[in-house]
């Protein structure tokens, strides 16, 4: 990128500033402490010039938006064209309270739906099964038939709104609650549009929400990216989420490397079931966290862009430049949150926000003051979604494509979190791929030992964490209002799934468990089955359970 002799003026110059201008400097403000490191652990030098990248070629390295290797961006114009999907991961209590946020949402200028979901309706429980007790509605809204789905998107027409919905085991039957709700509206399942997380893999090193082992697990994951392929063309059948990686205590470079790795095995997975690369690859998605430090995570998301663009032509020799293409959702980072003057989190959000705006992202939902203490309240709903728009109509950071791309410090990060992550992937590769790093406990171990480490900055004063270990409060009180969830809510939900069973026509819902556990004992794609399923009103429980009889469980298996 630099001429050889312009080069090495610039080294002599650097030179004679640290000889001379520096010196003086530091003896009369010596700096804060003798060496700086970002979240991942990498040093941070004092100062970046071109020698720091001066390796790169700006052709094959940076590029320009819209073009191979999509470093600056997926799209030539980014956020000058069309600004990013605003959304609020939303979903508590009953399917009408959750429809009622939603509707409130919209009405407050948010682009796109995005649902959390109860911890029963995650494990693939309904309502009134012995293990949801306590928990029906707690941490999202509570959905067990179609009976919930259809309160839950009334009044809302799935042709004018894409929806995310964050749900991974059970992720077959959301879908086909979708998929009938778009019928009923009347809808081409051509013009549905949205994503399904349905990203297992994470789910044994991660956020260990799994109701089947692996290998069946991606069985079902591959079944969606087909089924999607021929029949949904504007759905994303998956979001691969580094987010859930991250936020189980990962440093942004084992984030990247590993829910790349979780995106290989996806592809391989879908190759080995006969699908062409080109024909699936342009609606996978991937979903990160946005935490605190600025510049790594702007590097992070331009160096996932290149390493994806990369693996995709070189590894799986796909053709089309969007095979090629990294389209990502970030959501700013729930562990950075205190719940010790939680008004302090509005900034945290903004910074991660700023993050993912300069590092291009596709999609934002950004976290909610009050997080650390209880489900969003309204207020603080509005206050994050304002974030997200004061960002877009006030800032100036959409005005051009990549503001921060050519800055010696963000491309020399880049490169160097590239350059870590492919080692992690290469080594994962030399093990035996992804199954057997799950098997040896090997994500698990390197997740821990990062958040060992980064507690540890923390107990020992290293790092700062506002309003938490300095800048303390004494005797500090909570005064903002807090969203509870009424505990009626699980006796509501209850009395109506029971009234569903009651109503609706069991012997054909016999009918389709005992086609979809033929189905599924044949290894047949099981999206079909599992929407007939549905729209018999067979319970989330009940379709689940017939899997469980099929895959069995999942048991984690202990590493000491």
């Amino acid at each position: 990128m630099f001429d050889k002799k312009e080069l090495a003026r610039i080294t002599r110059e650097k030179e004679r500033w640290q000889q001379t201008t520096l010196p003086k400097w530091l003896s009369e403000h010596p700096e804060r402490q003798k060496e700086f490191h970002n979240t991942s652990g990498a040093r941070i030098n004092r100062l970046y010039t071109p020698e720091d990248i001066q390796n790169m070629n700006y052709t094959r390295d940076i590029g320009f938006p819209g073009e191979y290797p999509f470093t600056r961006g997926i799209h030539a114009t980014m956020h000058r064209g069309r600004l990013w999907t605003m959304r609020q991961f939303s979903g508590f209590g009953t399917a009408e309270q959750t429809n009622k946020r939603f509707k409130y949402l919209l009405s407050e200028g948010e682009t796109g739906l995005s649902i959390a979901f109860d911890y029963p309706t995650i494990t693939g429980y309904d309502s009134d099964h012995p293990k949801a007790q306590g928990e029906v509605g707690r941490c999202g809204v509570a959905i067990s038939s179609l009976k919930d789905f259809e309160i839950l998107f009334d009044g809302i027409p799935v042709d004018k709104v894409t929806t995310s919905m964050t749900i991974n085991g059970p992720a077959a039957v959301l879908l086909a609650m979708y998929i009938a709700i778009g019928d009923k509206q009347g809808v081409p399942r051509t013009m549905l549009g949205g994503t399904t997380q349905n990203d297992m893999l994470k789910e044994f090193f991660a956020q260990k929400l799994c109701i089947f082992p692996p290998k069946p697990s991606v069985k079902l994951v591959t079944d969606i990216i087909e089924y999607c392929a021929k029949n949904l063309p504007r759905w994303n059948p998956i979001s691969i989420s580094g987010y859930h990686i991250r936020e189980a205590g990962a440093s942004a470079v084992q984030e990247l490397a590993f829910t790349l790795y979780d995106g290989i095995a996806y592809v391989e997975s879908a190759l080995e079931r006969g699908m062409n690369v080109d024909e699936f690859a342009p609606r996978l998605s991937f979903f990160f966290a946005s935490h605190n430090d600025l510049f790594e995570e702007i590097a992070k998301f331009r160096a996932a862009r290149r390493l994806w663009a990369r693996i995709m032509r070189e590894r799986f020799k796909a053709k089309k430049p969007r095979s090629m293409w990294m389209r990502m959702h970030v959501q700013t980072s729930g562990c950075t949150l205190t719940a010790q003057q939680p008004l302090n989190n509005i900034i945290r959000v903004t910074i991660q926000s700023l993050a993912a705006v300069l590092g291009g992202t596709q999609s934002l939902h950004t976290n909610s003051f009050d997080e650390a203490l209880c489900l969003p309240s309204e207020e603080a709903v509005r206050v994050a979604l304002r974030t997200q728009q004061i960002i877009a109509h006030e800032s100036g950071v959409a005005n051009t494509v990549d503001a921060i791309g050519g800055s010696y410090y963000v491309e020399a990060l880049t490169n160097e979190m590239e350059e870590k992550a492919t080692k992690y992937i290469e080594k994962i590769d030399n093990m035996g791929g992804v199954y057997t790093a799950i098997e040896k406990g090997f994500f698990q171990k390197e997740i821990a030992d990062s958040a060992f480490k980064y507690q540890q900055e923390i107990d020992t004063h290293k790092r700062k964490i506002v309003g938490v270990n300095d800048y303390k409060i004494a005797n500090e009180c909570i005064t903002i209002p807090l969203l509870r969830v009424d505990p009626k809510v699980e006796e509501d939900q209850i009395k109506r799934l029971q009234k569903t069973r009651k109503e609706r026509d069991n012997k054909k819902v016999k009918q389709t468990l005992d086609k979809l556990h033929d189905d599924a004992e044949k290894n047949q794609n099981l999206m079909p089955t599992i929407i007939d399923a549905v729209k018999a009103y067979a319970t989330l429980g009940e379709i689940c359970d017939v899997l469980r009889g099929v895959y069995g469980e999942y048991k984690e298996l202990i590493i000491i």
